[in-house]
């Protein structure tokens, strides 16, 4: 295998999400068919349109020393408890260059945000109005800049072949670990830590999003809030937590002898250029992401057993994806079982993609597809073989793939594939 090609695998797995503070709790509770979704019950919630949302199930400030916390923006927090599950997930027990077994010029970061720290930004805009300029933190800019999660997570592992943070709304997370399988495959660097976070649980974007008819109102009804696919689905729930895997190129991984979840085979990026907000109805732009994905690898469709779908609980969008996958693959997307993960964790916006990649990967290495909750009446142009209320076996045997569906507003489309080995 030639240094500009190489076969990059996933090697390590970390996440921290509404249904529970590490990867195990989350993948447990998704198989169970459990929703991390709930009231909010802040007072500033009281008079928002929307008074839901999907907290992360283990706050950042029960894991992060008080100090180390007070420097870092609740999205930063969550992406640093991800990455150190998966950076010890692989095996790894210091920073590179502390033990010799990763070179730190080897290594790179890669942690995406849709929006970064907007928290800080808006708590230290009221910090400012209400006590004056001199009670402003000195750790705002570097809390609220986009790439301070990918930042930290860099400083955390010693990472200094680069380290980055791709920013394409809900496609974040994807296009982040999709620019980590690049890192290795074209040889600038062996391991990369790579996902996404996102911490947006806060008035002015739970009011925006409220206001645009983005958001679910079924304030009443929480947990059943987000239902993908089902014909009165209304909007996405906001979540919010972090997902994030170490990527690693075969032969470093084998070297030192490390368990290997699944291959990495690629990625598919294209864009819709319709509509700031909406996604192309027809699936045309997603369309293009998939078939770039198969010209550029050598994924085969009869692999494909399974899509983490992004299927957000949006009218348009859930169905745009659907026709996408049926335009590119035929008959043959009659054996792939999507399911769409967000009937339970909520929308985590730019760390979707990395939770959902999280669910893809054990999805393979366990050979199980979680299921879809909610869908209490399936829409008729649902045209799939949808994952409904329980988990289900994926083929015992043989090499199979699967897909993780990512897109954002600005039309952006990601996809990866990811397959056993």
């Amino acid at each position: 295998m030639n240094a500009t090609n190489r076969t990059v695998v996933v090697t390590g797995i970390g996440a921290t999400t509404p249904l529970g503070g590490d990867s195990a709790s989350t993948w447990e509770g998704m198989l169970a068919g459990r929703s991390g979704v709930s009231a909010l019950t802040q007072d500033w919630a009281a008079d928002l349109p929307v008074r839901i949302a999907a907290s992360a199930a283990v706050d950042p400030g029960e894991v992060i020393p008080r100090a180390q916390a007070r420097k870092l923006d609740r999205s930063a927090q969550l992406a640093l408890i991800a990455a150190r599950e998966a950076w010890a997930d692989a095996g790894f027990d210091a920073k590179a260059g502390e033990d010799g077994a990763v070179d730190p010029d080897r290594l790179g970061a890669v942690i995406a945000s849709g929006i970064g720290g907007v928290t800080t930004l808006l708590n230290q805009y009221d910090i400012l109005r209400e006590k004056g300029s001199r009670r402003v933190s000195p750790h705002t800019v570097p809390m609220l800049m986009p790439n301070s999660p990918s930042a930290n997570v860099g400083l955390e592992v010693n990472a200094r072949a680069g380290v980055h943070t791709p920013v394409s709304a809900c496609a974040s997370g994807a296009e982040a670990i999709g620019y980590g399988i690049e890192m290795i495959r074209t040889g600038r660097a062996d391991v990369v830590v790579a996902g996404g976070t996102e911490a947006a649980i806060h008035p002015l974007p739970i009011a925006a999003f409220g206001n645009m008819m983005a958001m679910s109102k079924n304030n009443d009804d929480p947990q059943g809030a987000s239902r993908p696919y089902d014909a009165d689905r209304n909007g996405f729930v906001l979540g919010e937590g972090s997902g994030v895997i170490v990527l690693e190129s075969a032969d470093h991984a084998a070297k030192r002898g490390a368990r290997i979840y699944a291959e990495a085979v690629g990625q598919g990026i294209s864009a819709d250029s319709h509509d700031i907000v909406q996604p192309e109805p027809s699936g045309n732009g997603i369309a293009h992401a998939l078939q770039n994905l198969l010209a550029g690898t050598d994924l085969k469709p009869a692999e494909i057993v399974h899509v983490n779908a992004h299927a957000t609980s949006t009218p348009l969008g859930d169905l745009a994806e659907l026709k996408a996958l049926r335009k590119v693959f035929g008959t043959e997307a009659d054996h792939m079982a999507i399911s769409a993960t967000k009937s339970m964790t909520g929308h985590l916006l730019g760390g979707a993609g990395g939770v959902e990649t999280v669910a893809s990967i054990l999805a393979l290495y366990h050979r199980v597809a979680p299921p879809t909750i909610n869908i209490q009446n399936l829409d008729p142009e649902a045209d799939a073989d949808i994952v409904r209320d329980v988990k289900r076996e994926l083929p015992a045997e043989g090499t199979i793939a699967a897909l993780n569906d990512s897109f954002g507003f600005g039309g952006h489309n990601v996809v990866l594939a990811f397959r056993t080995v």
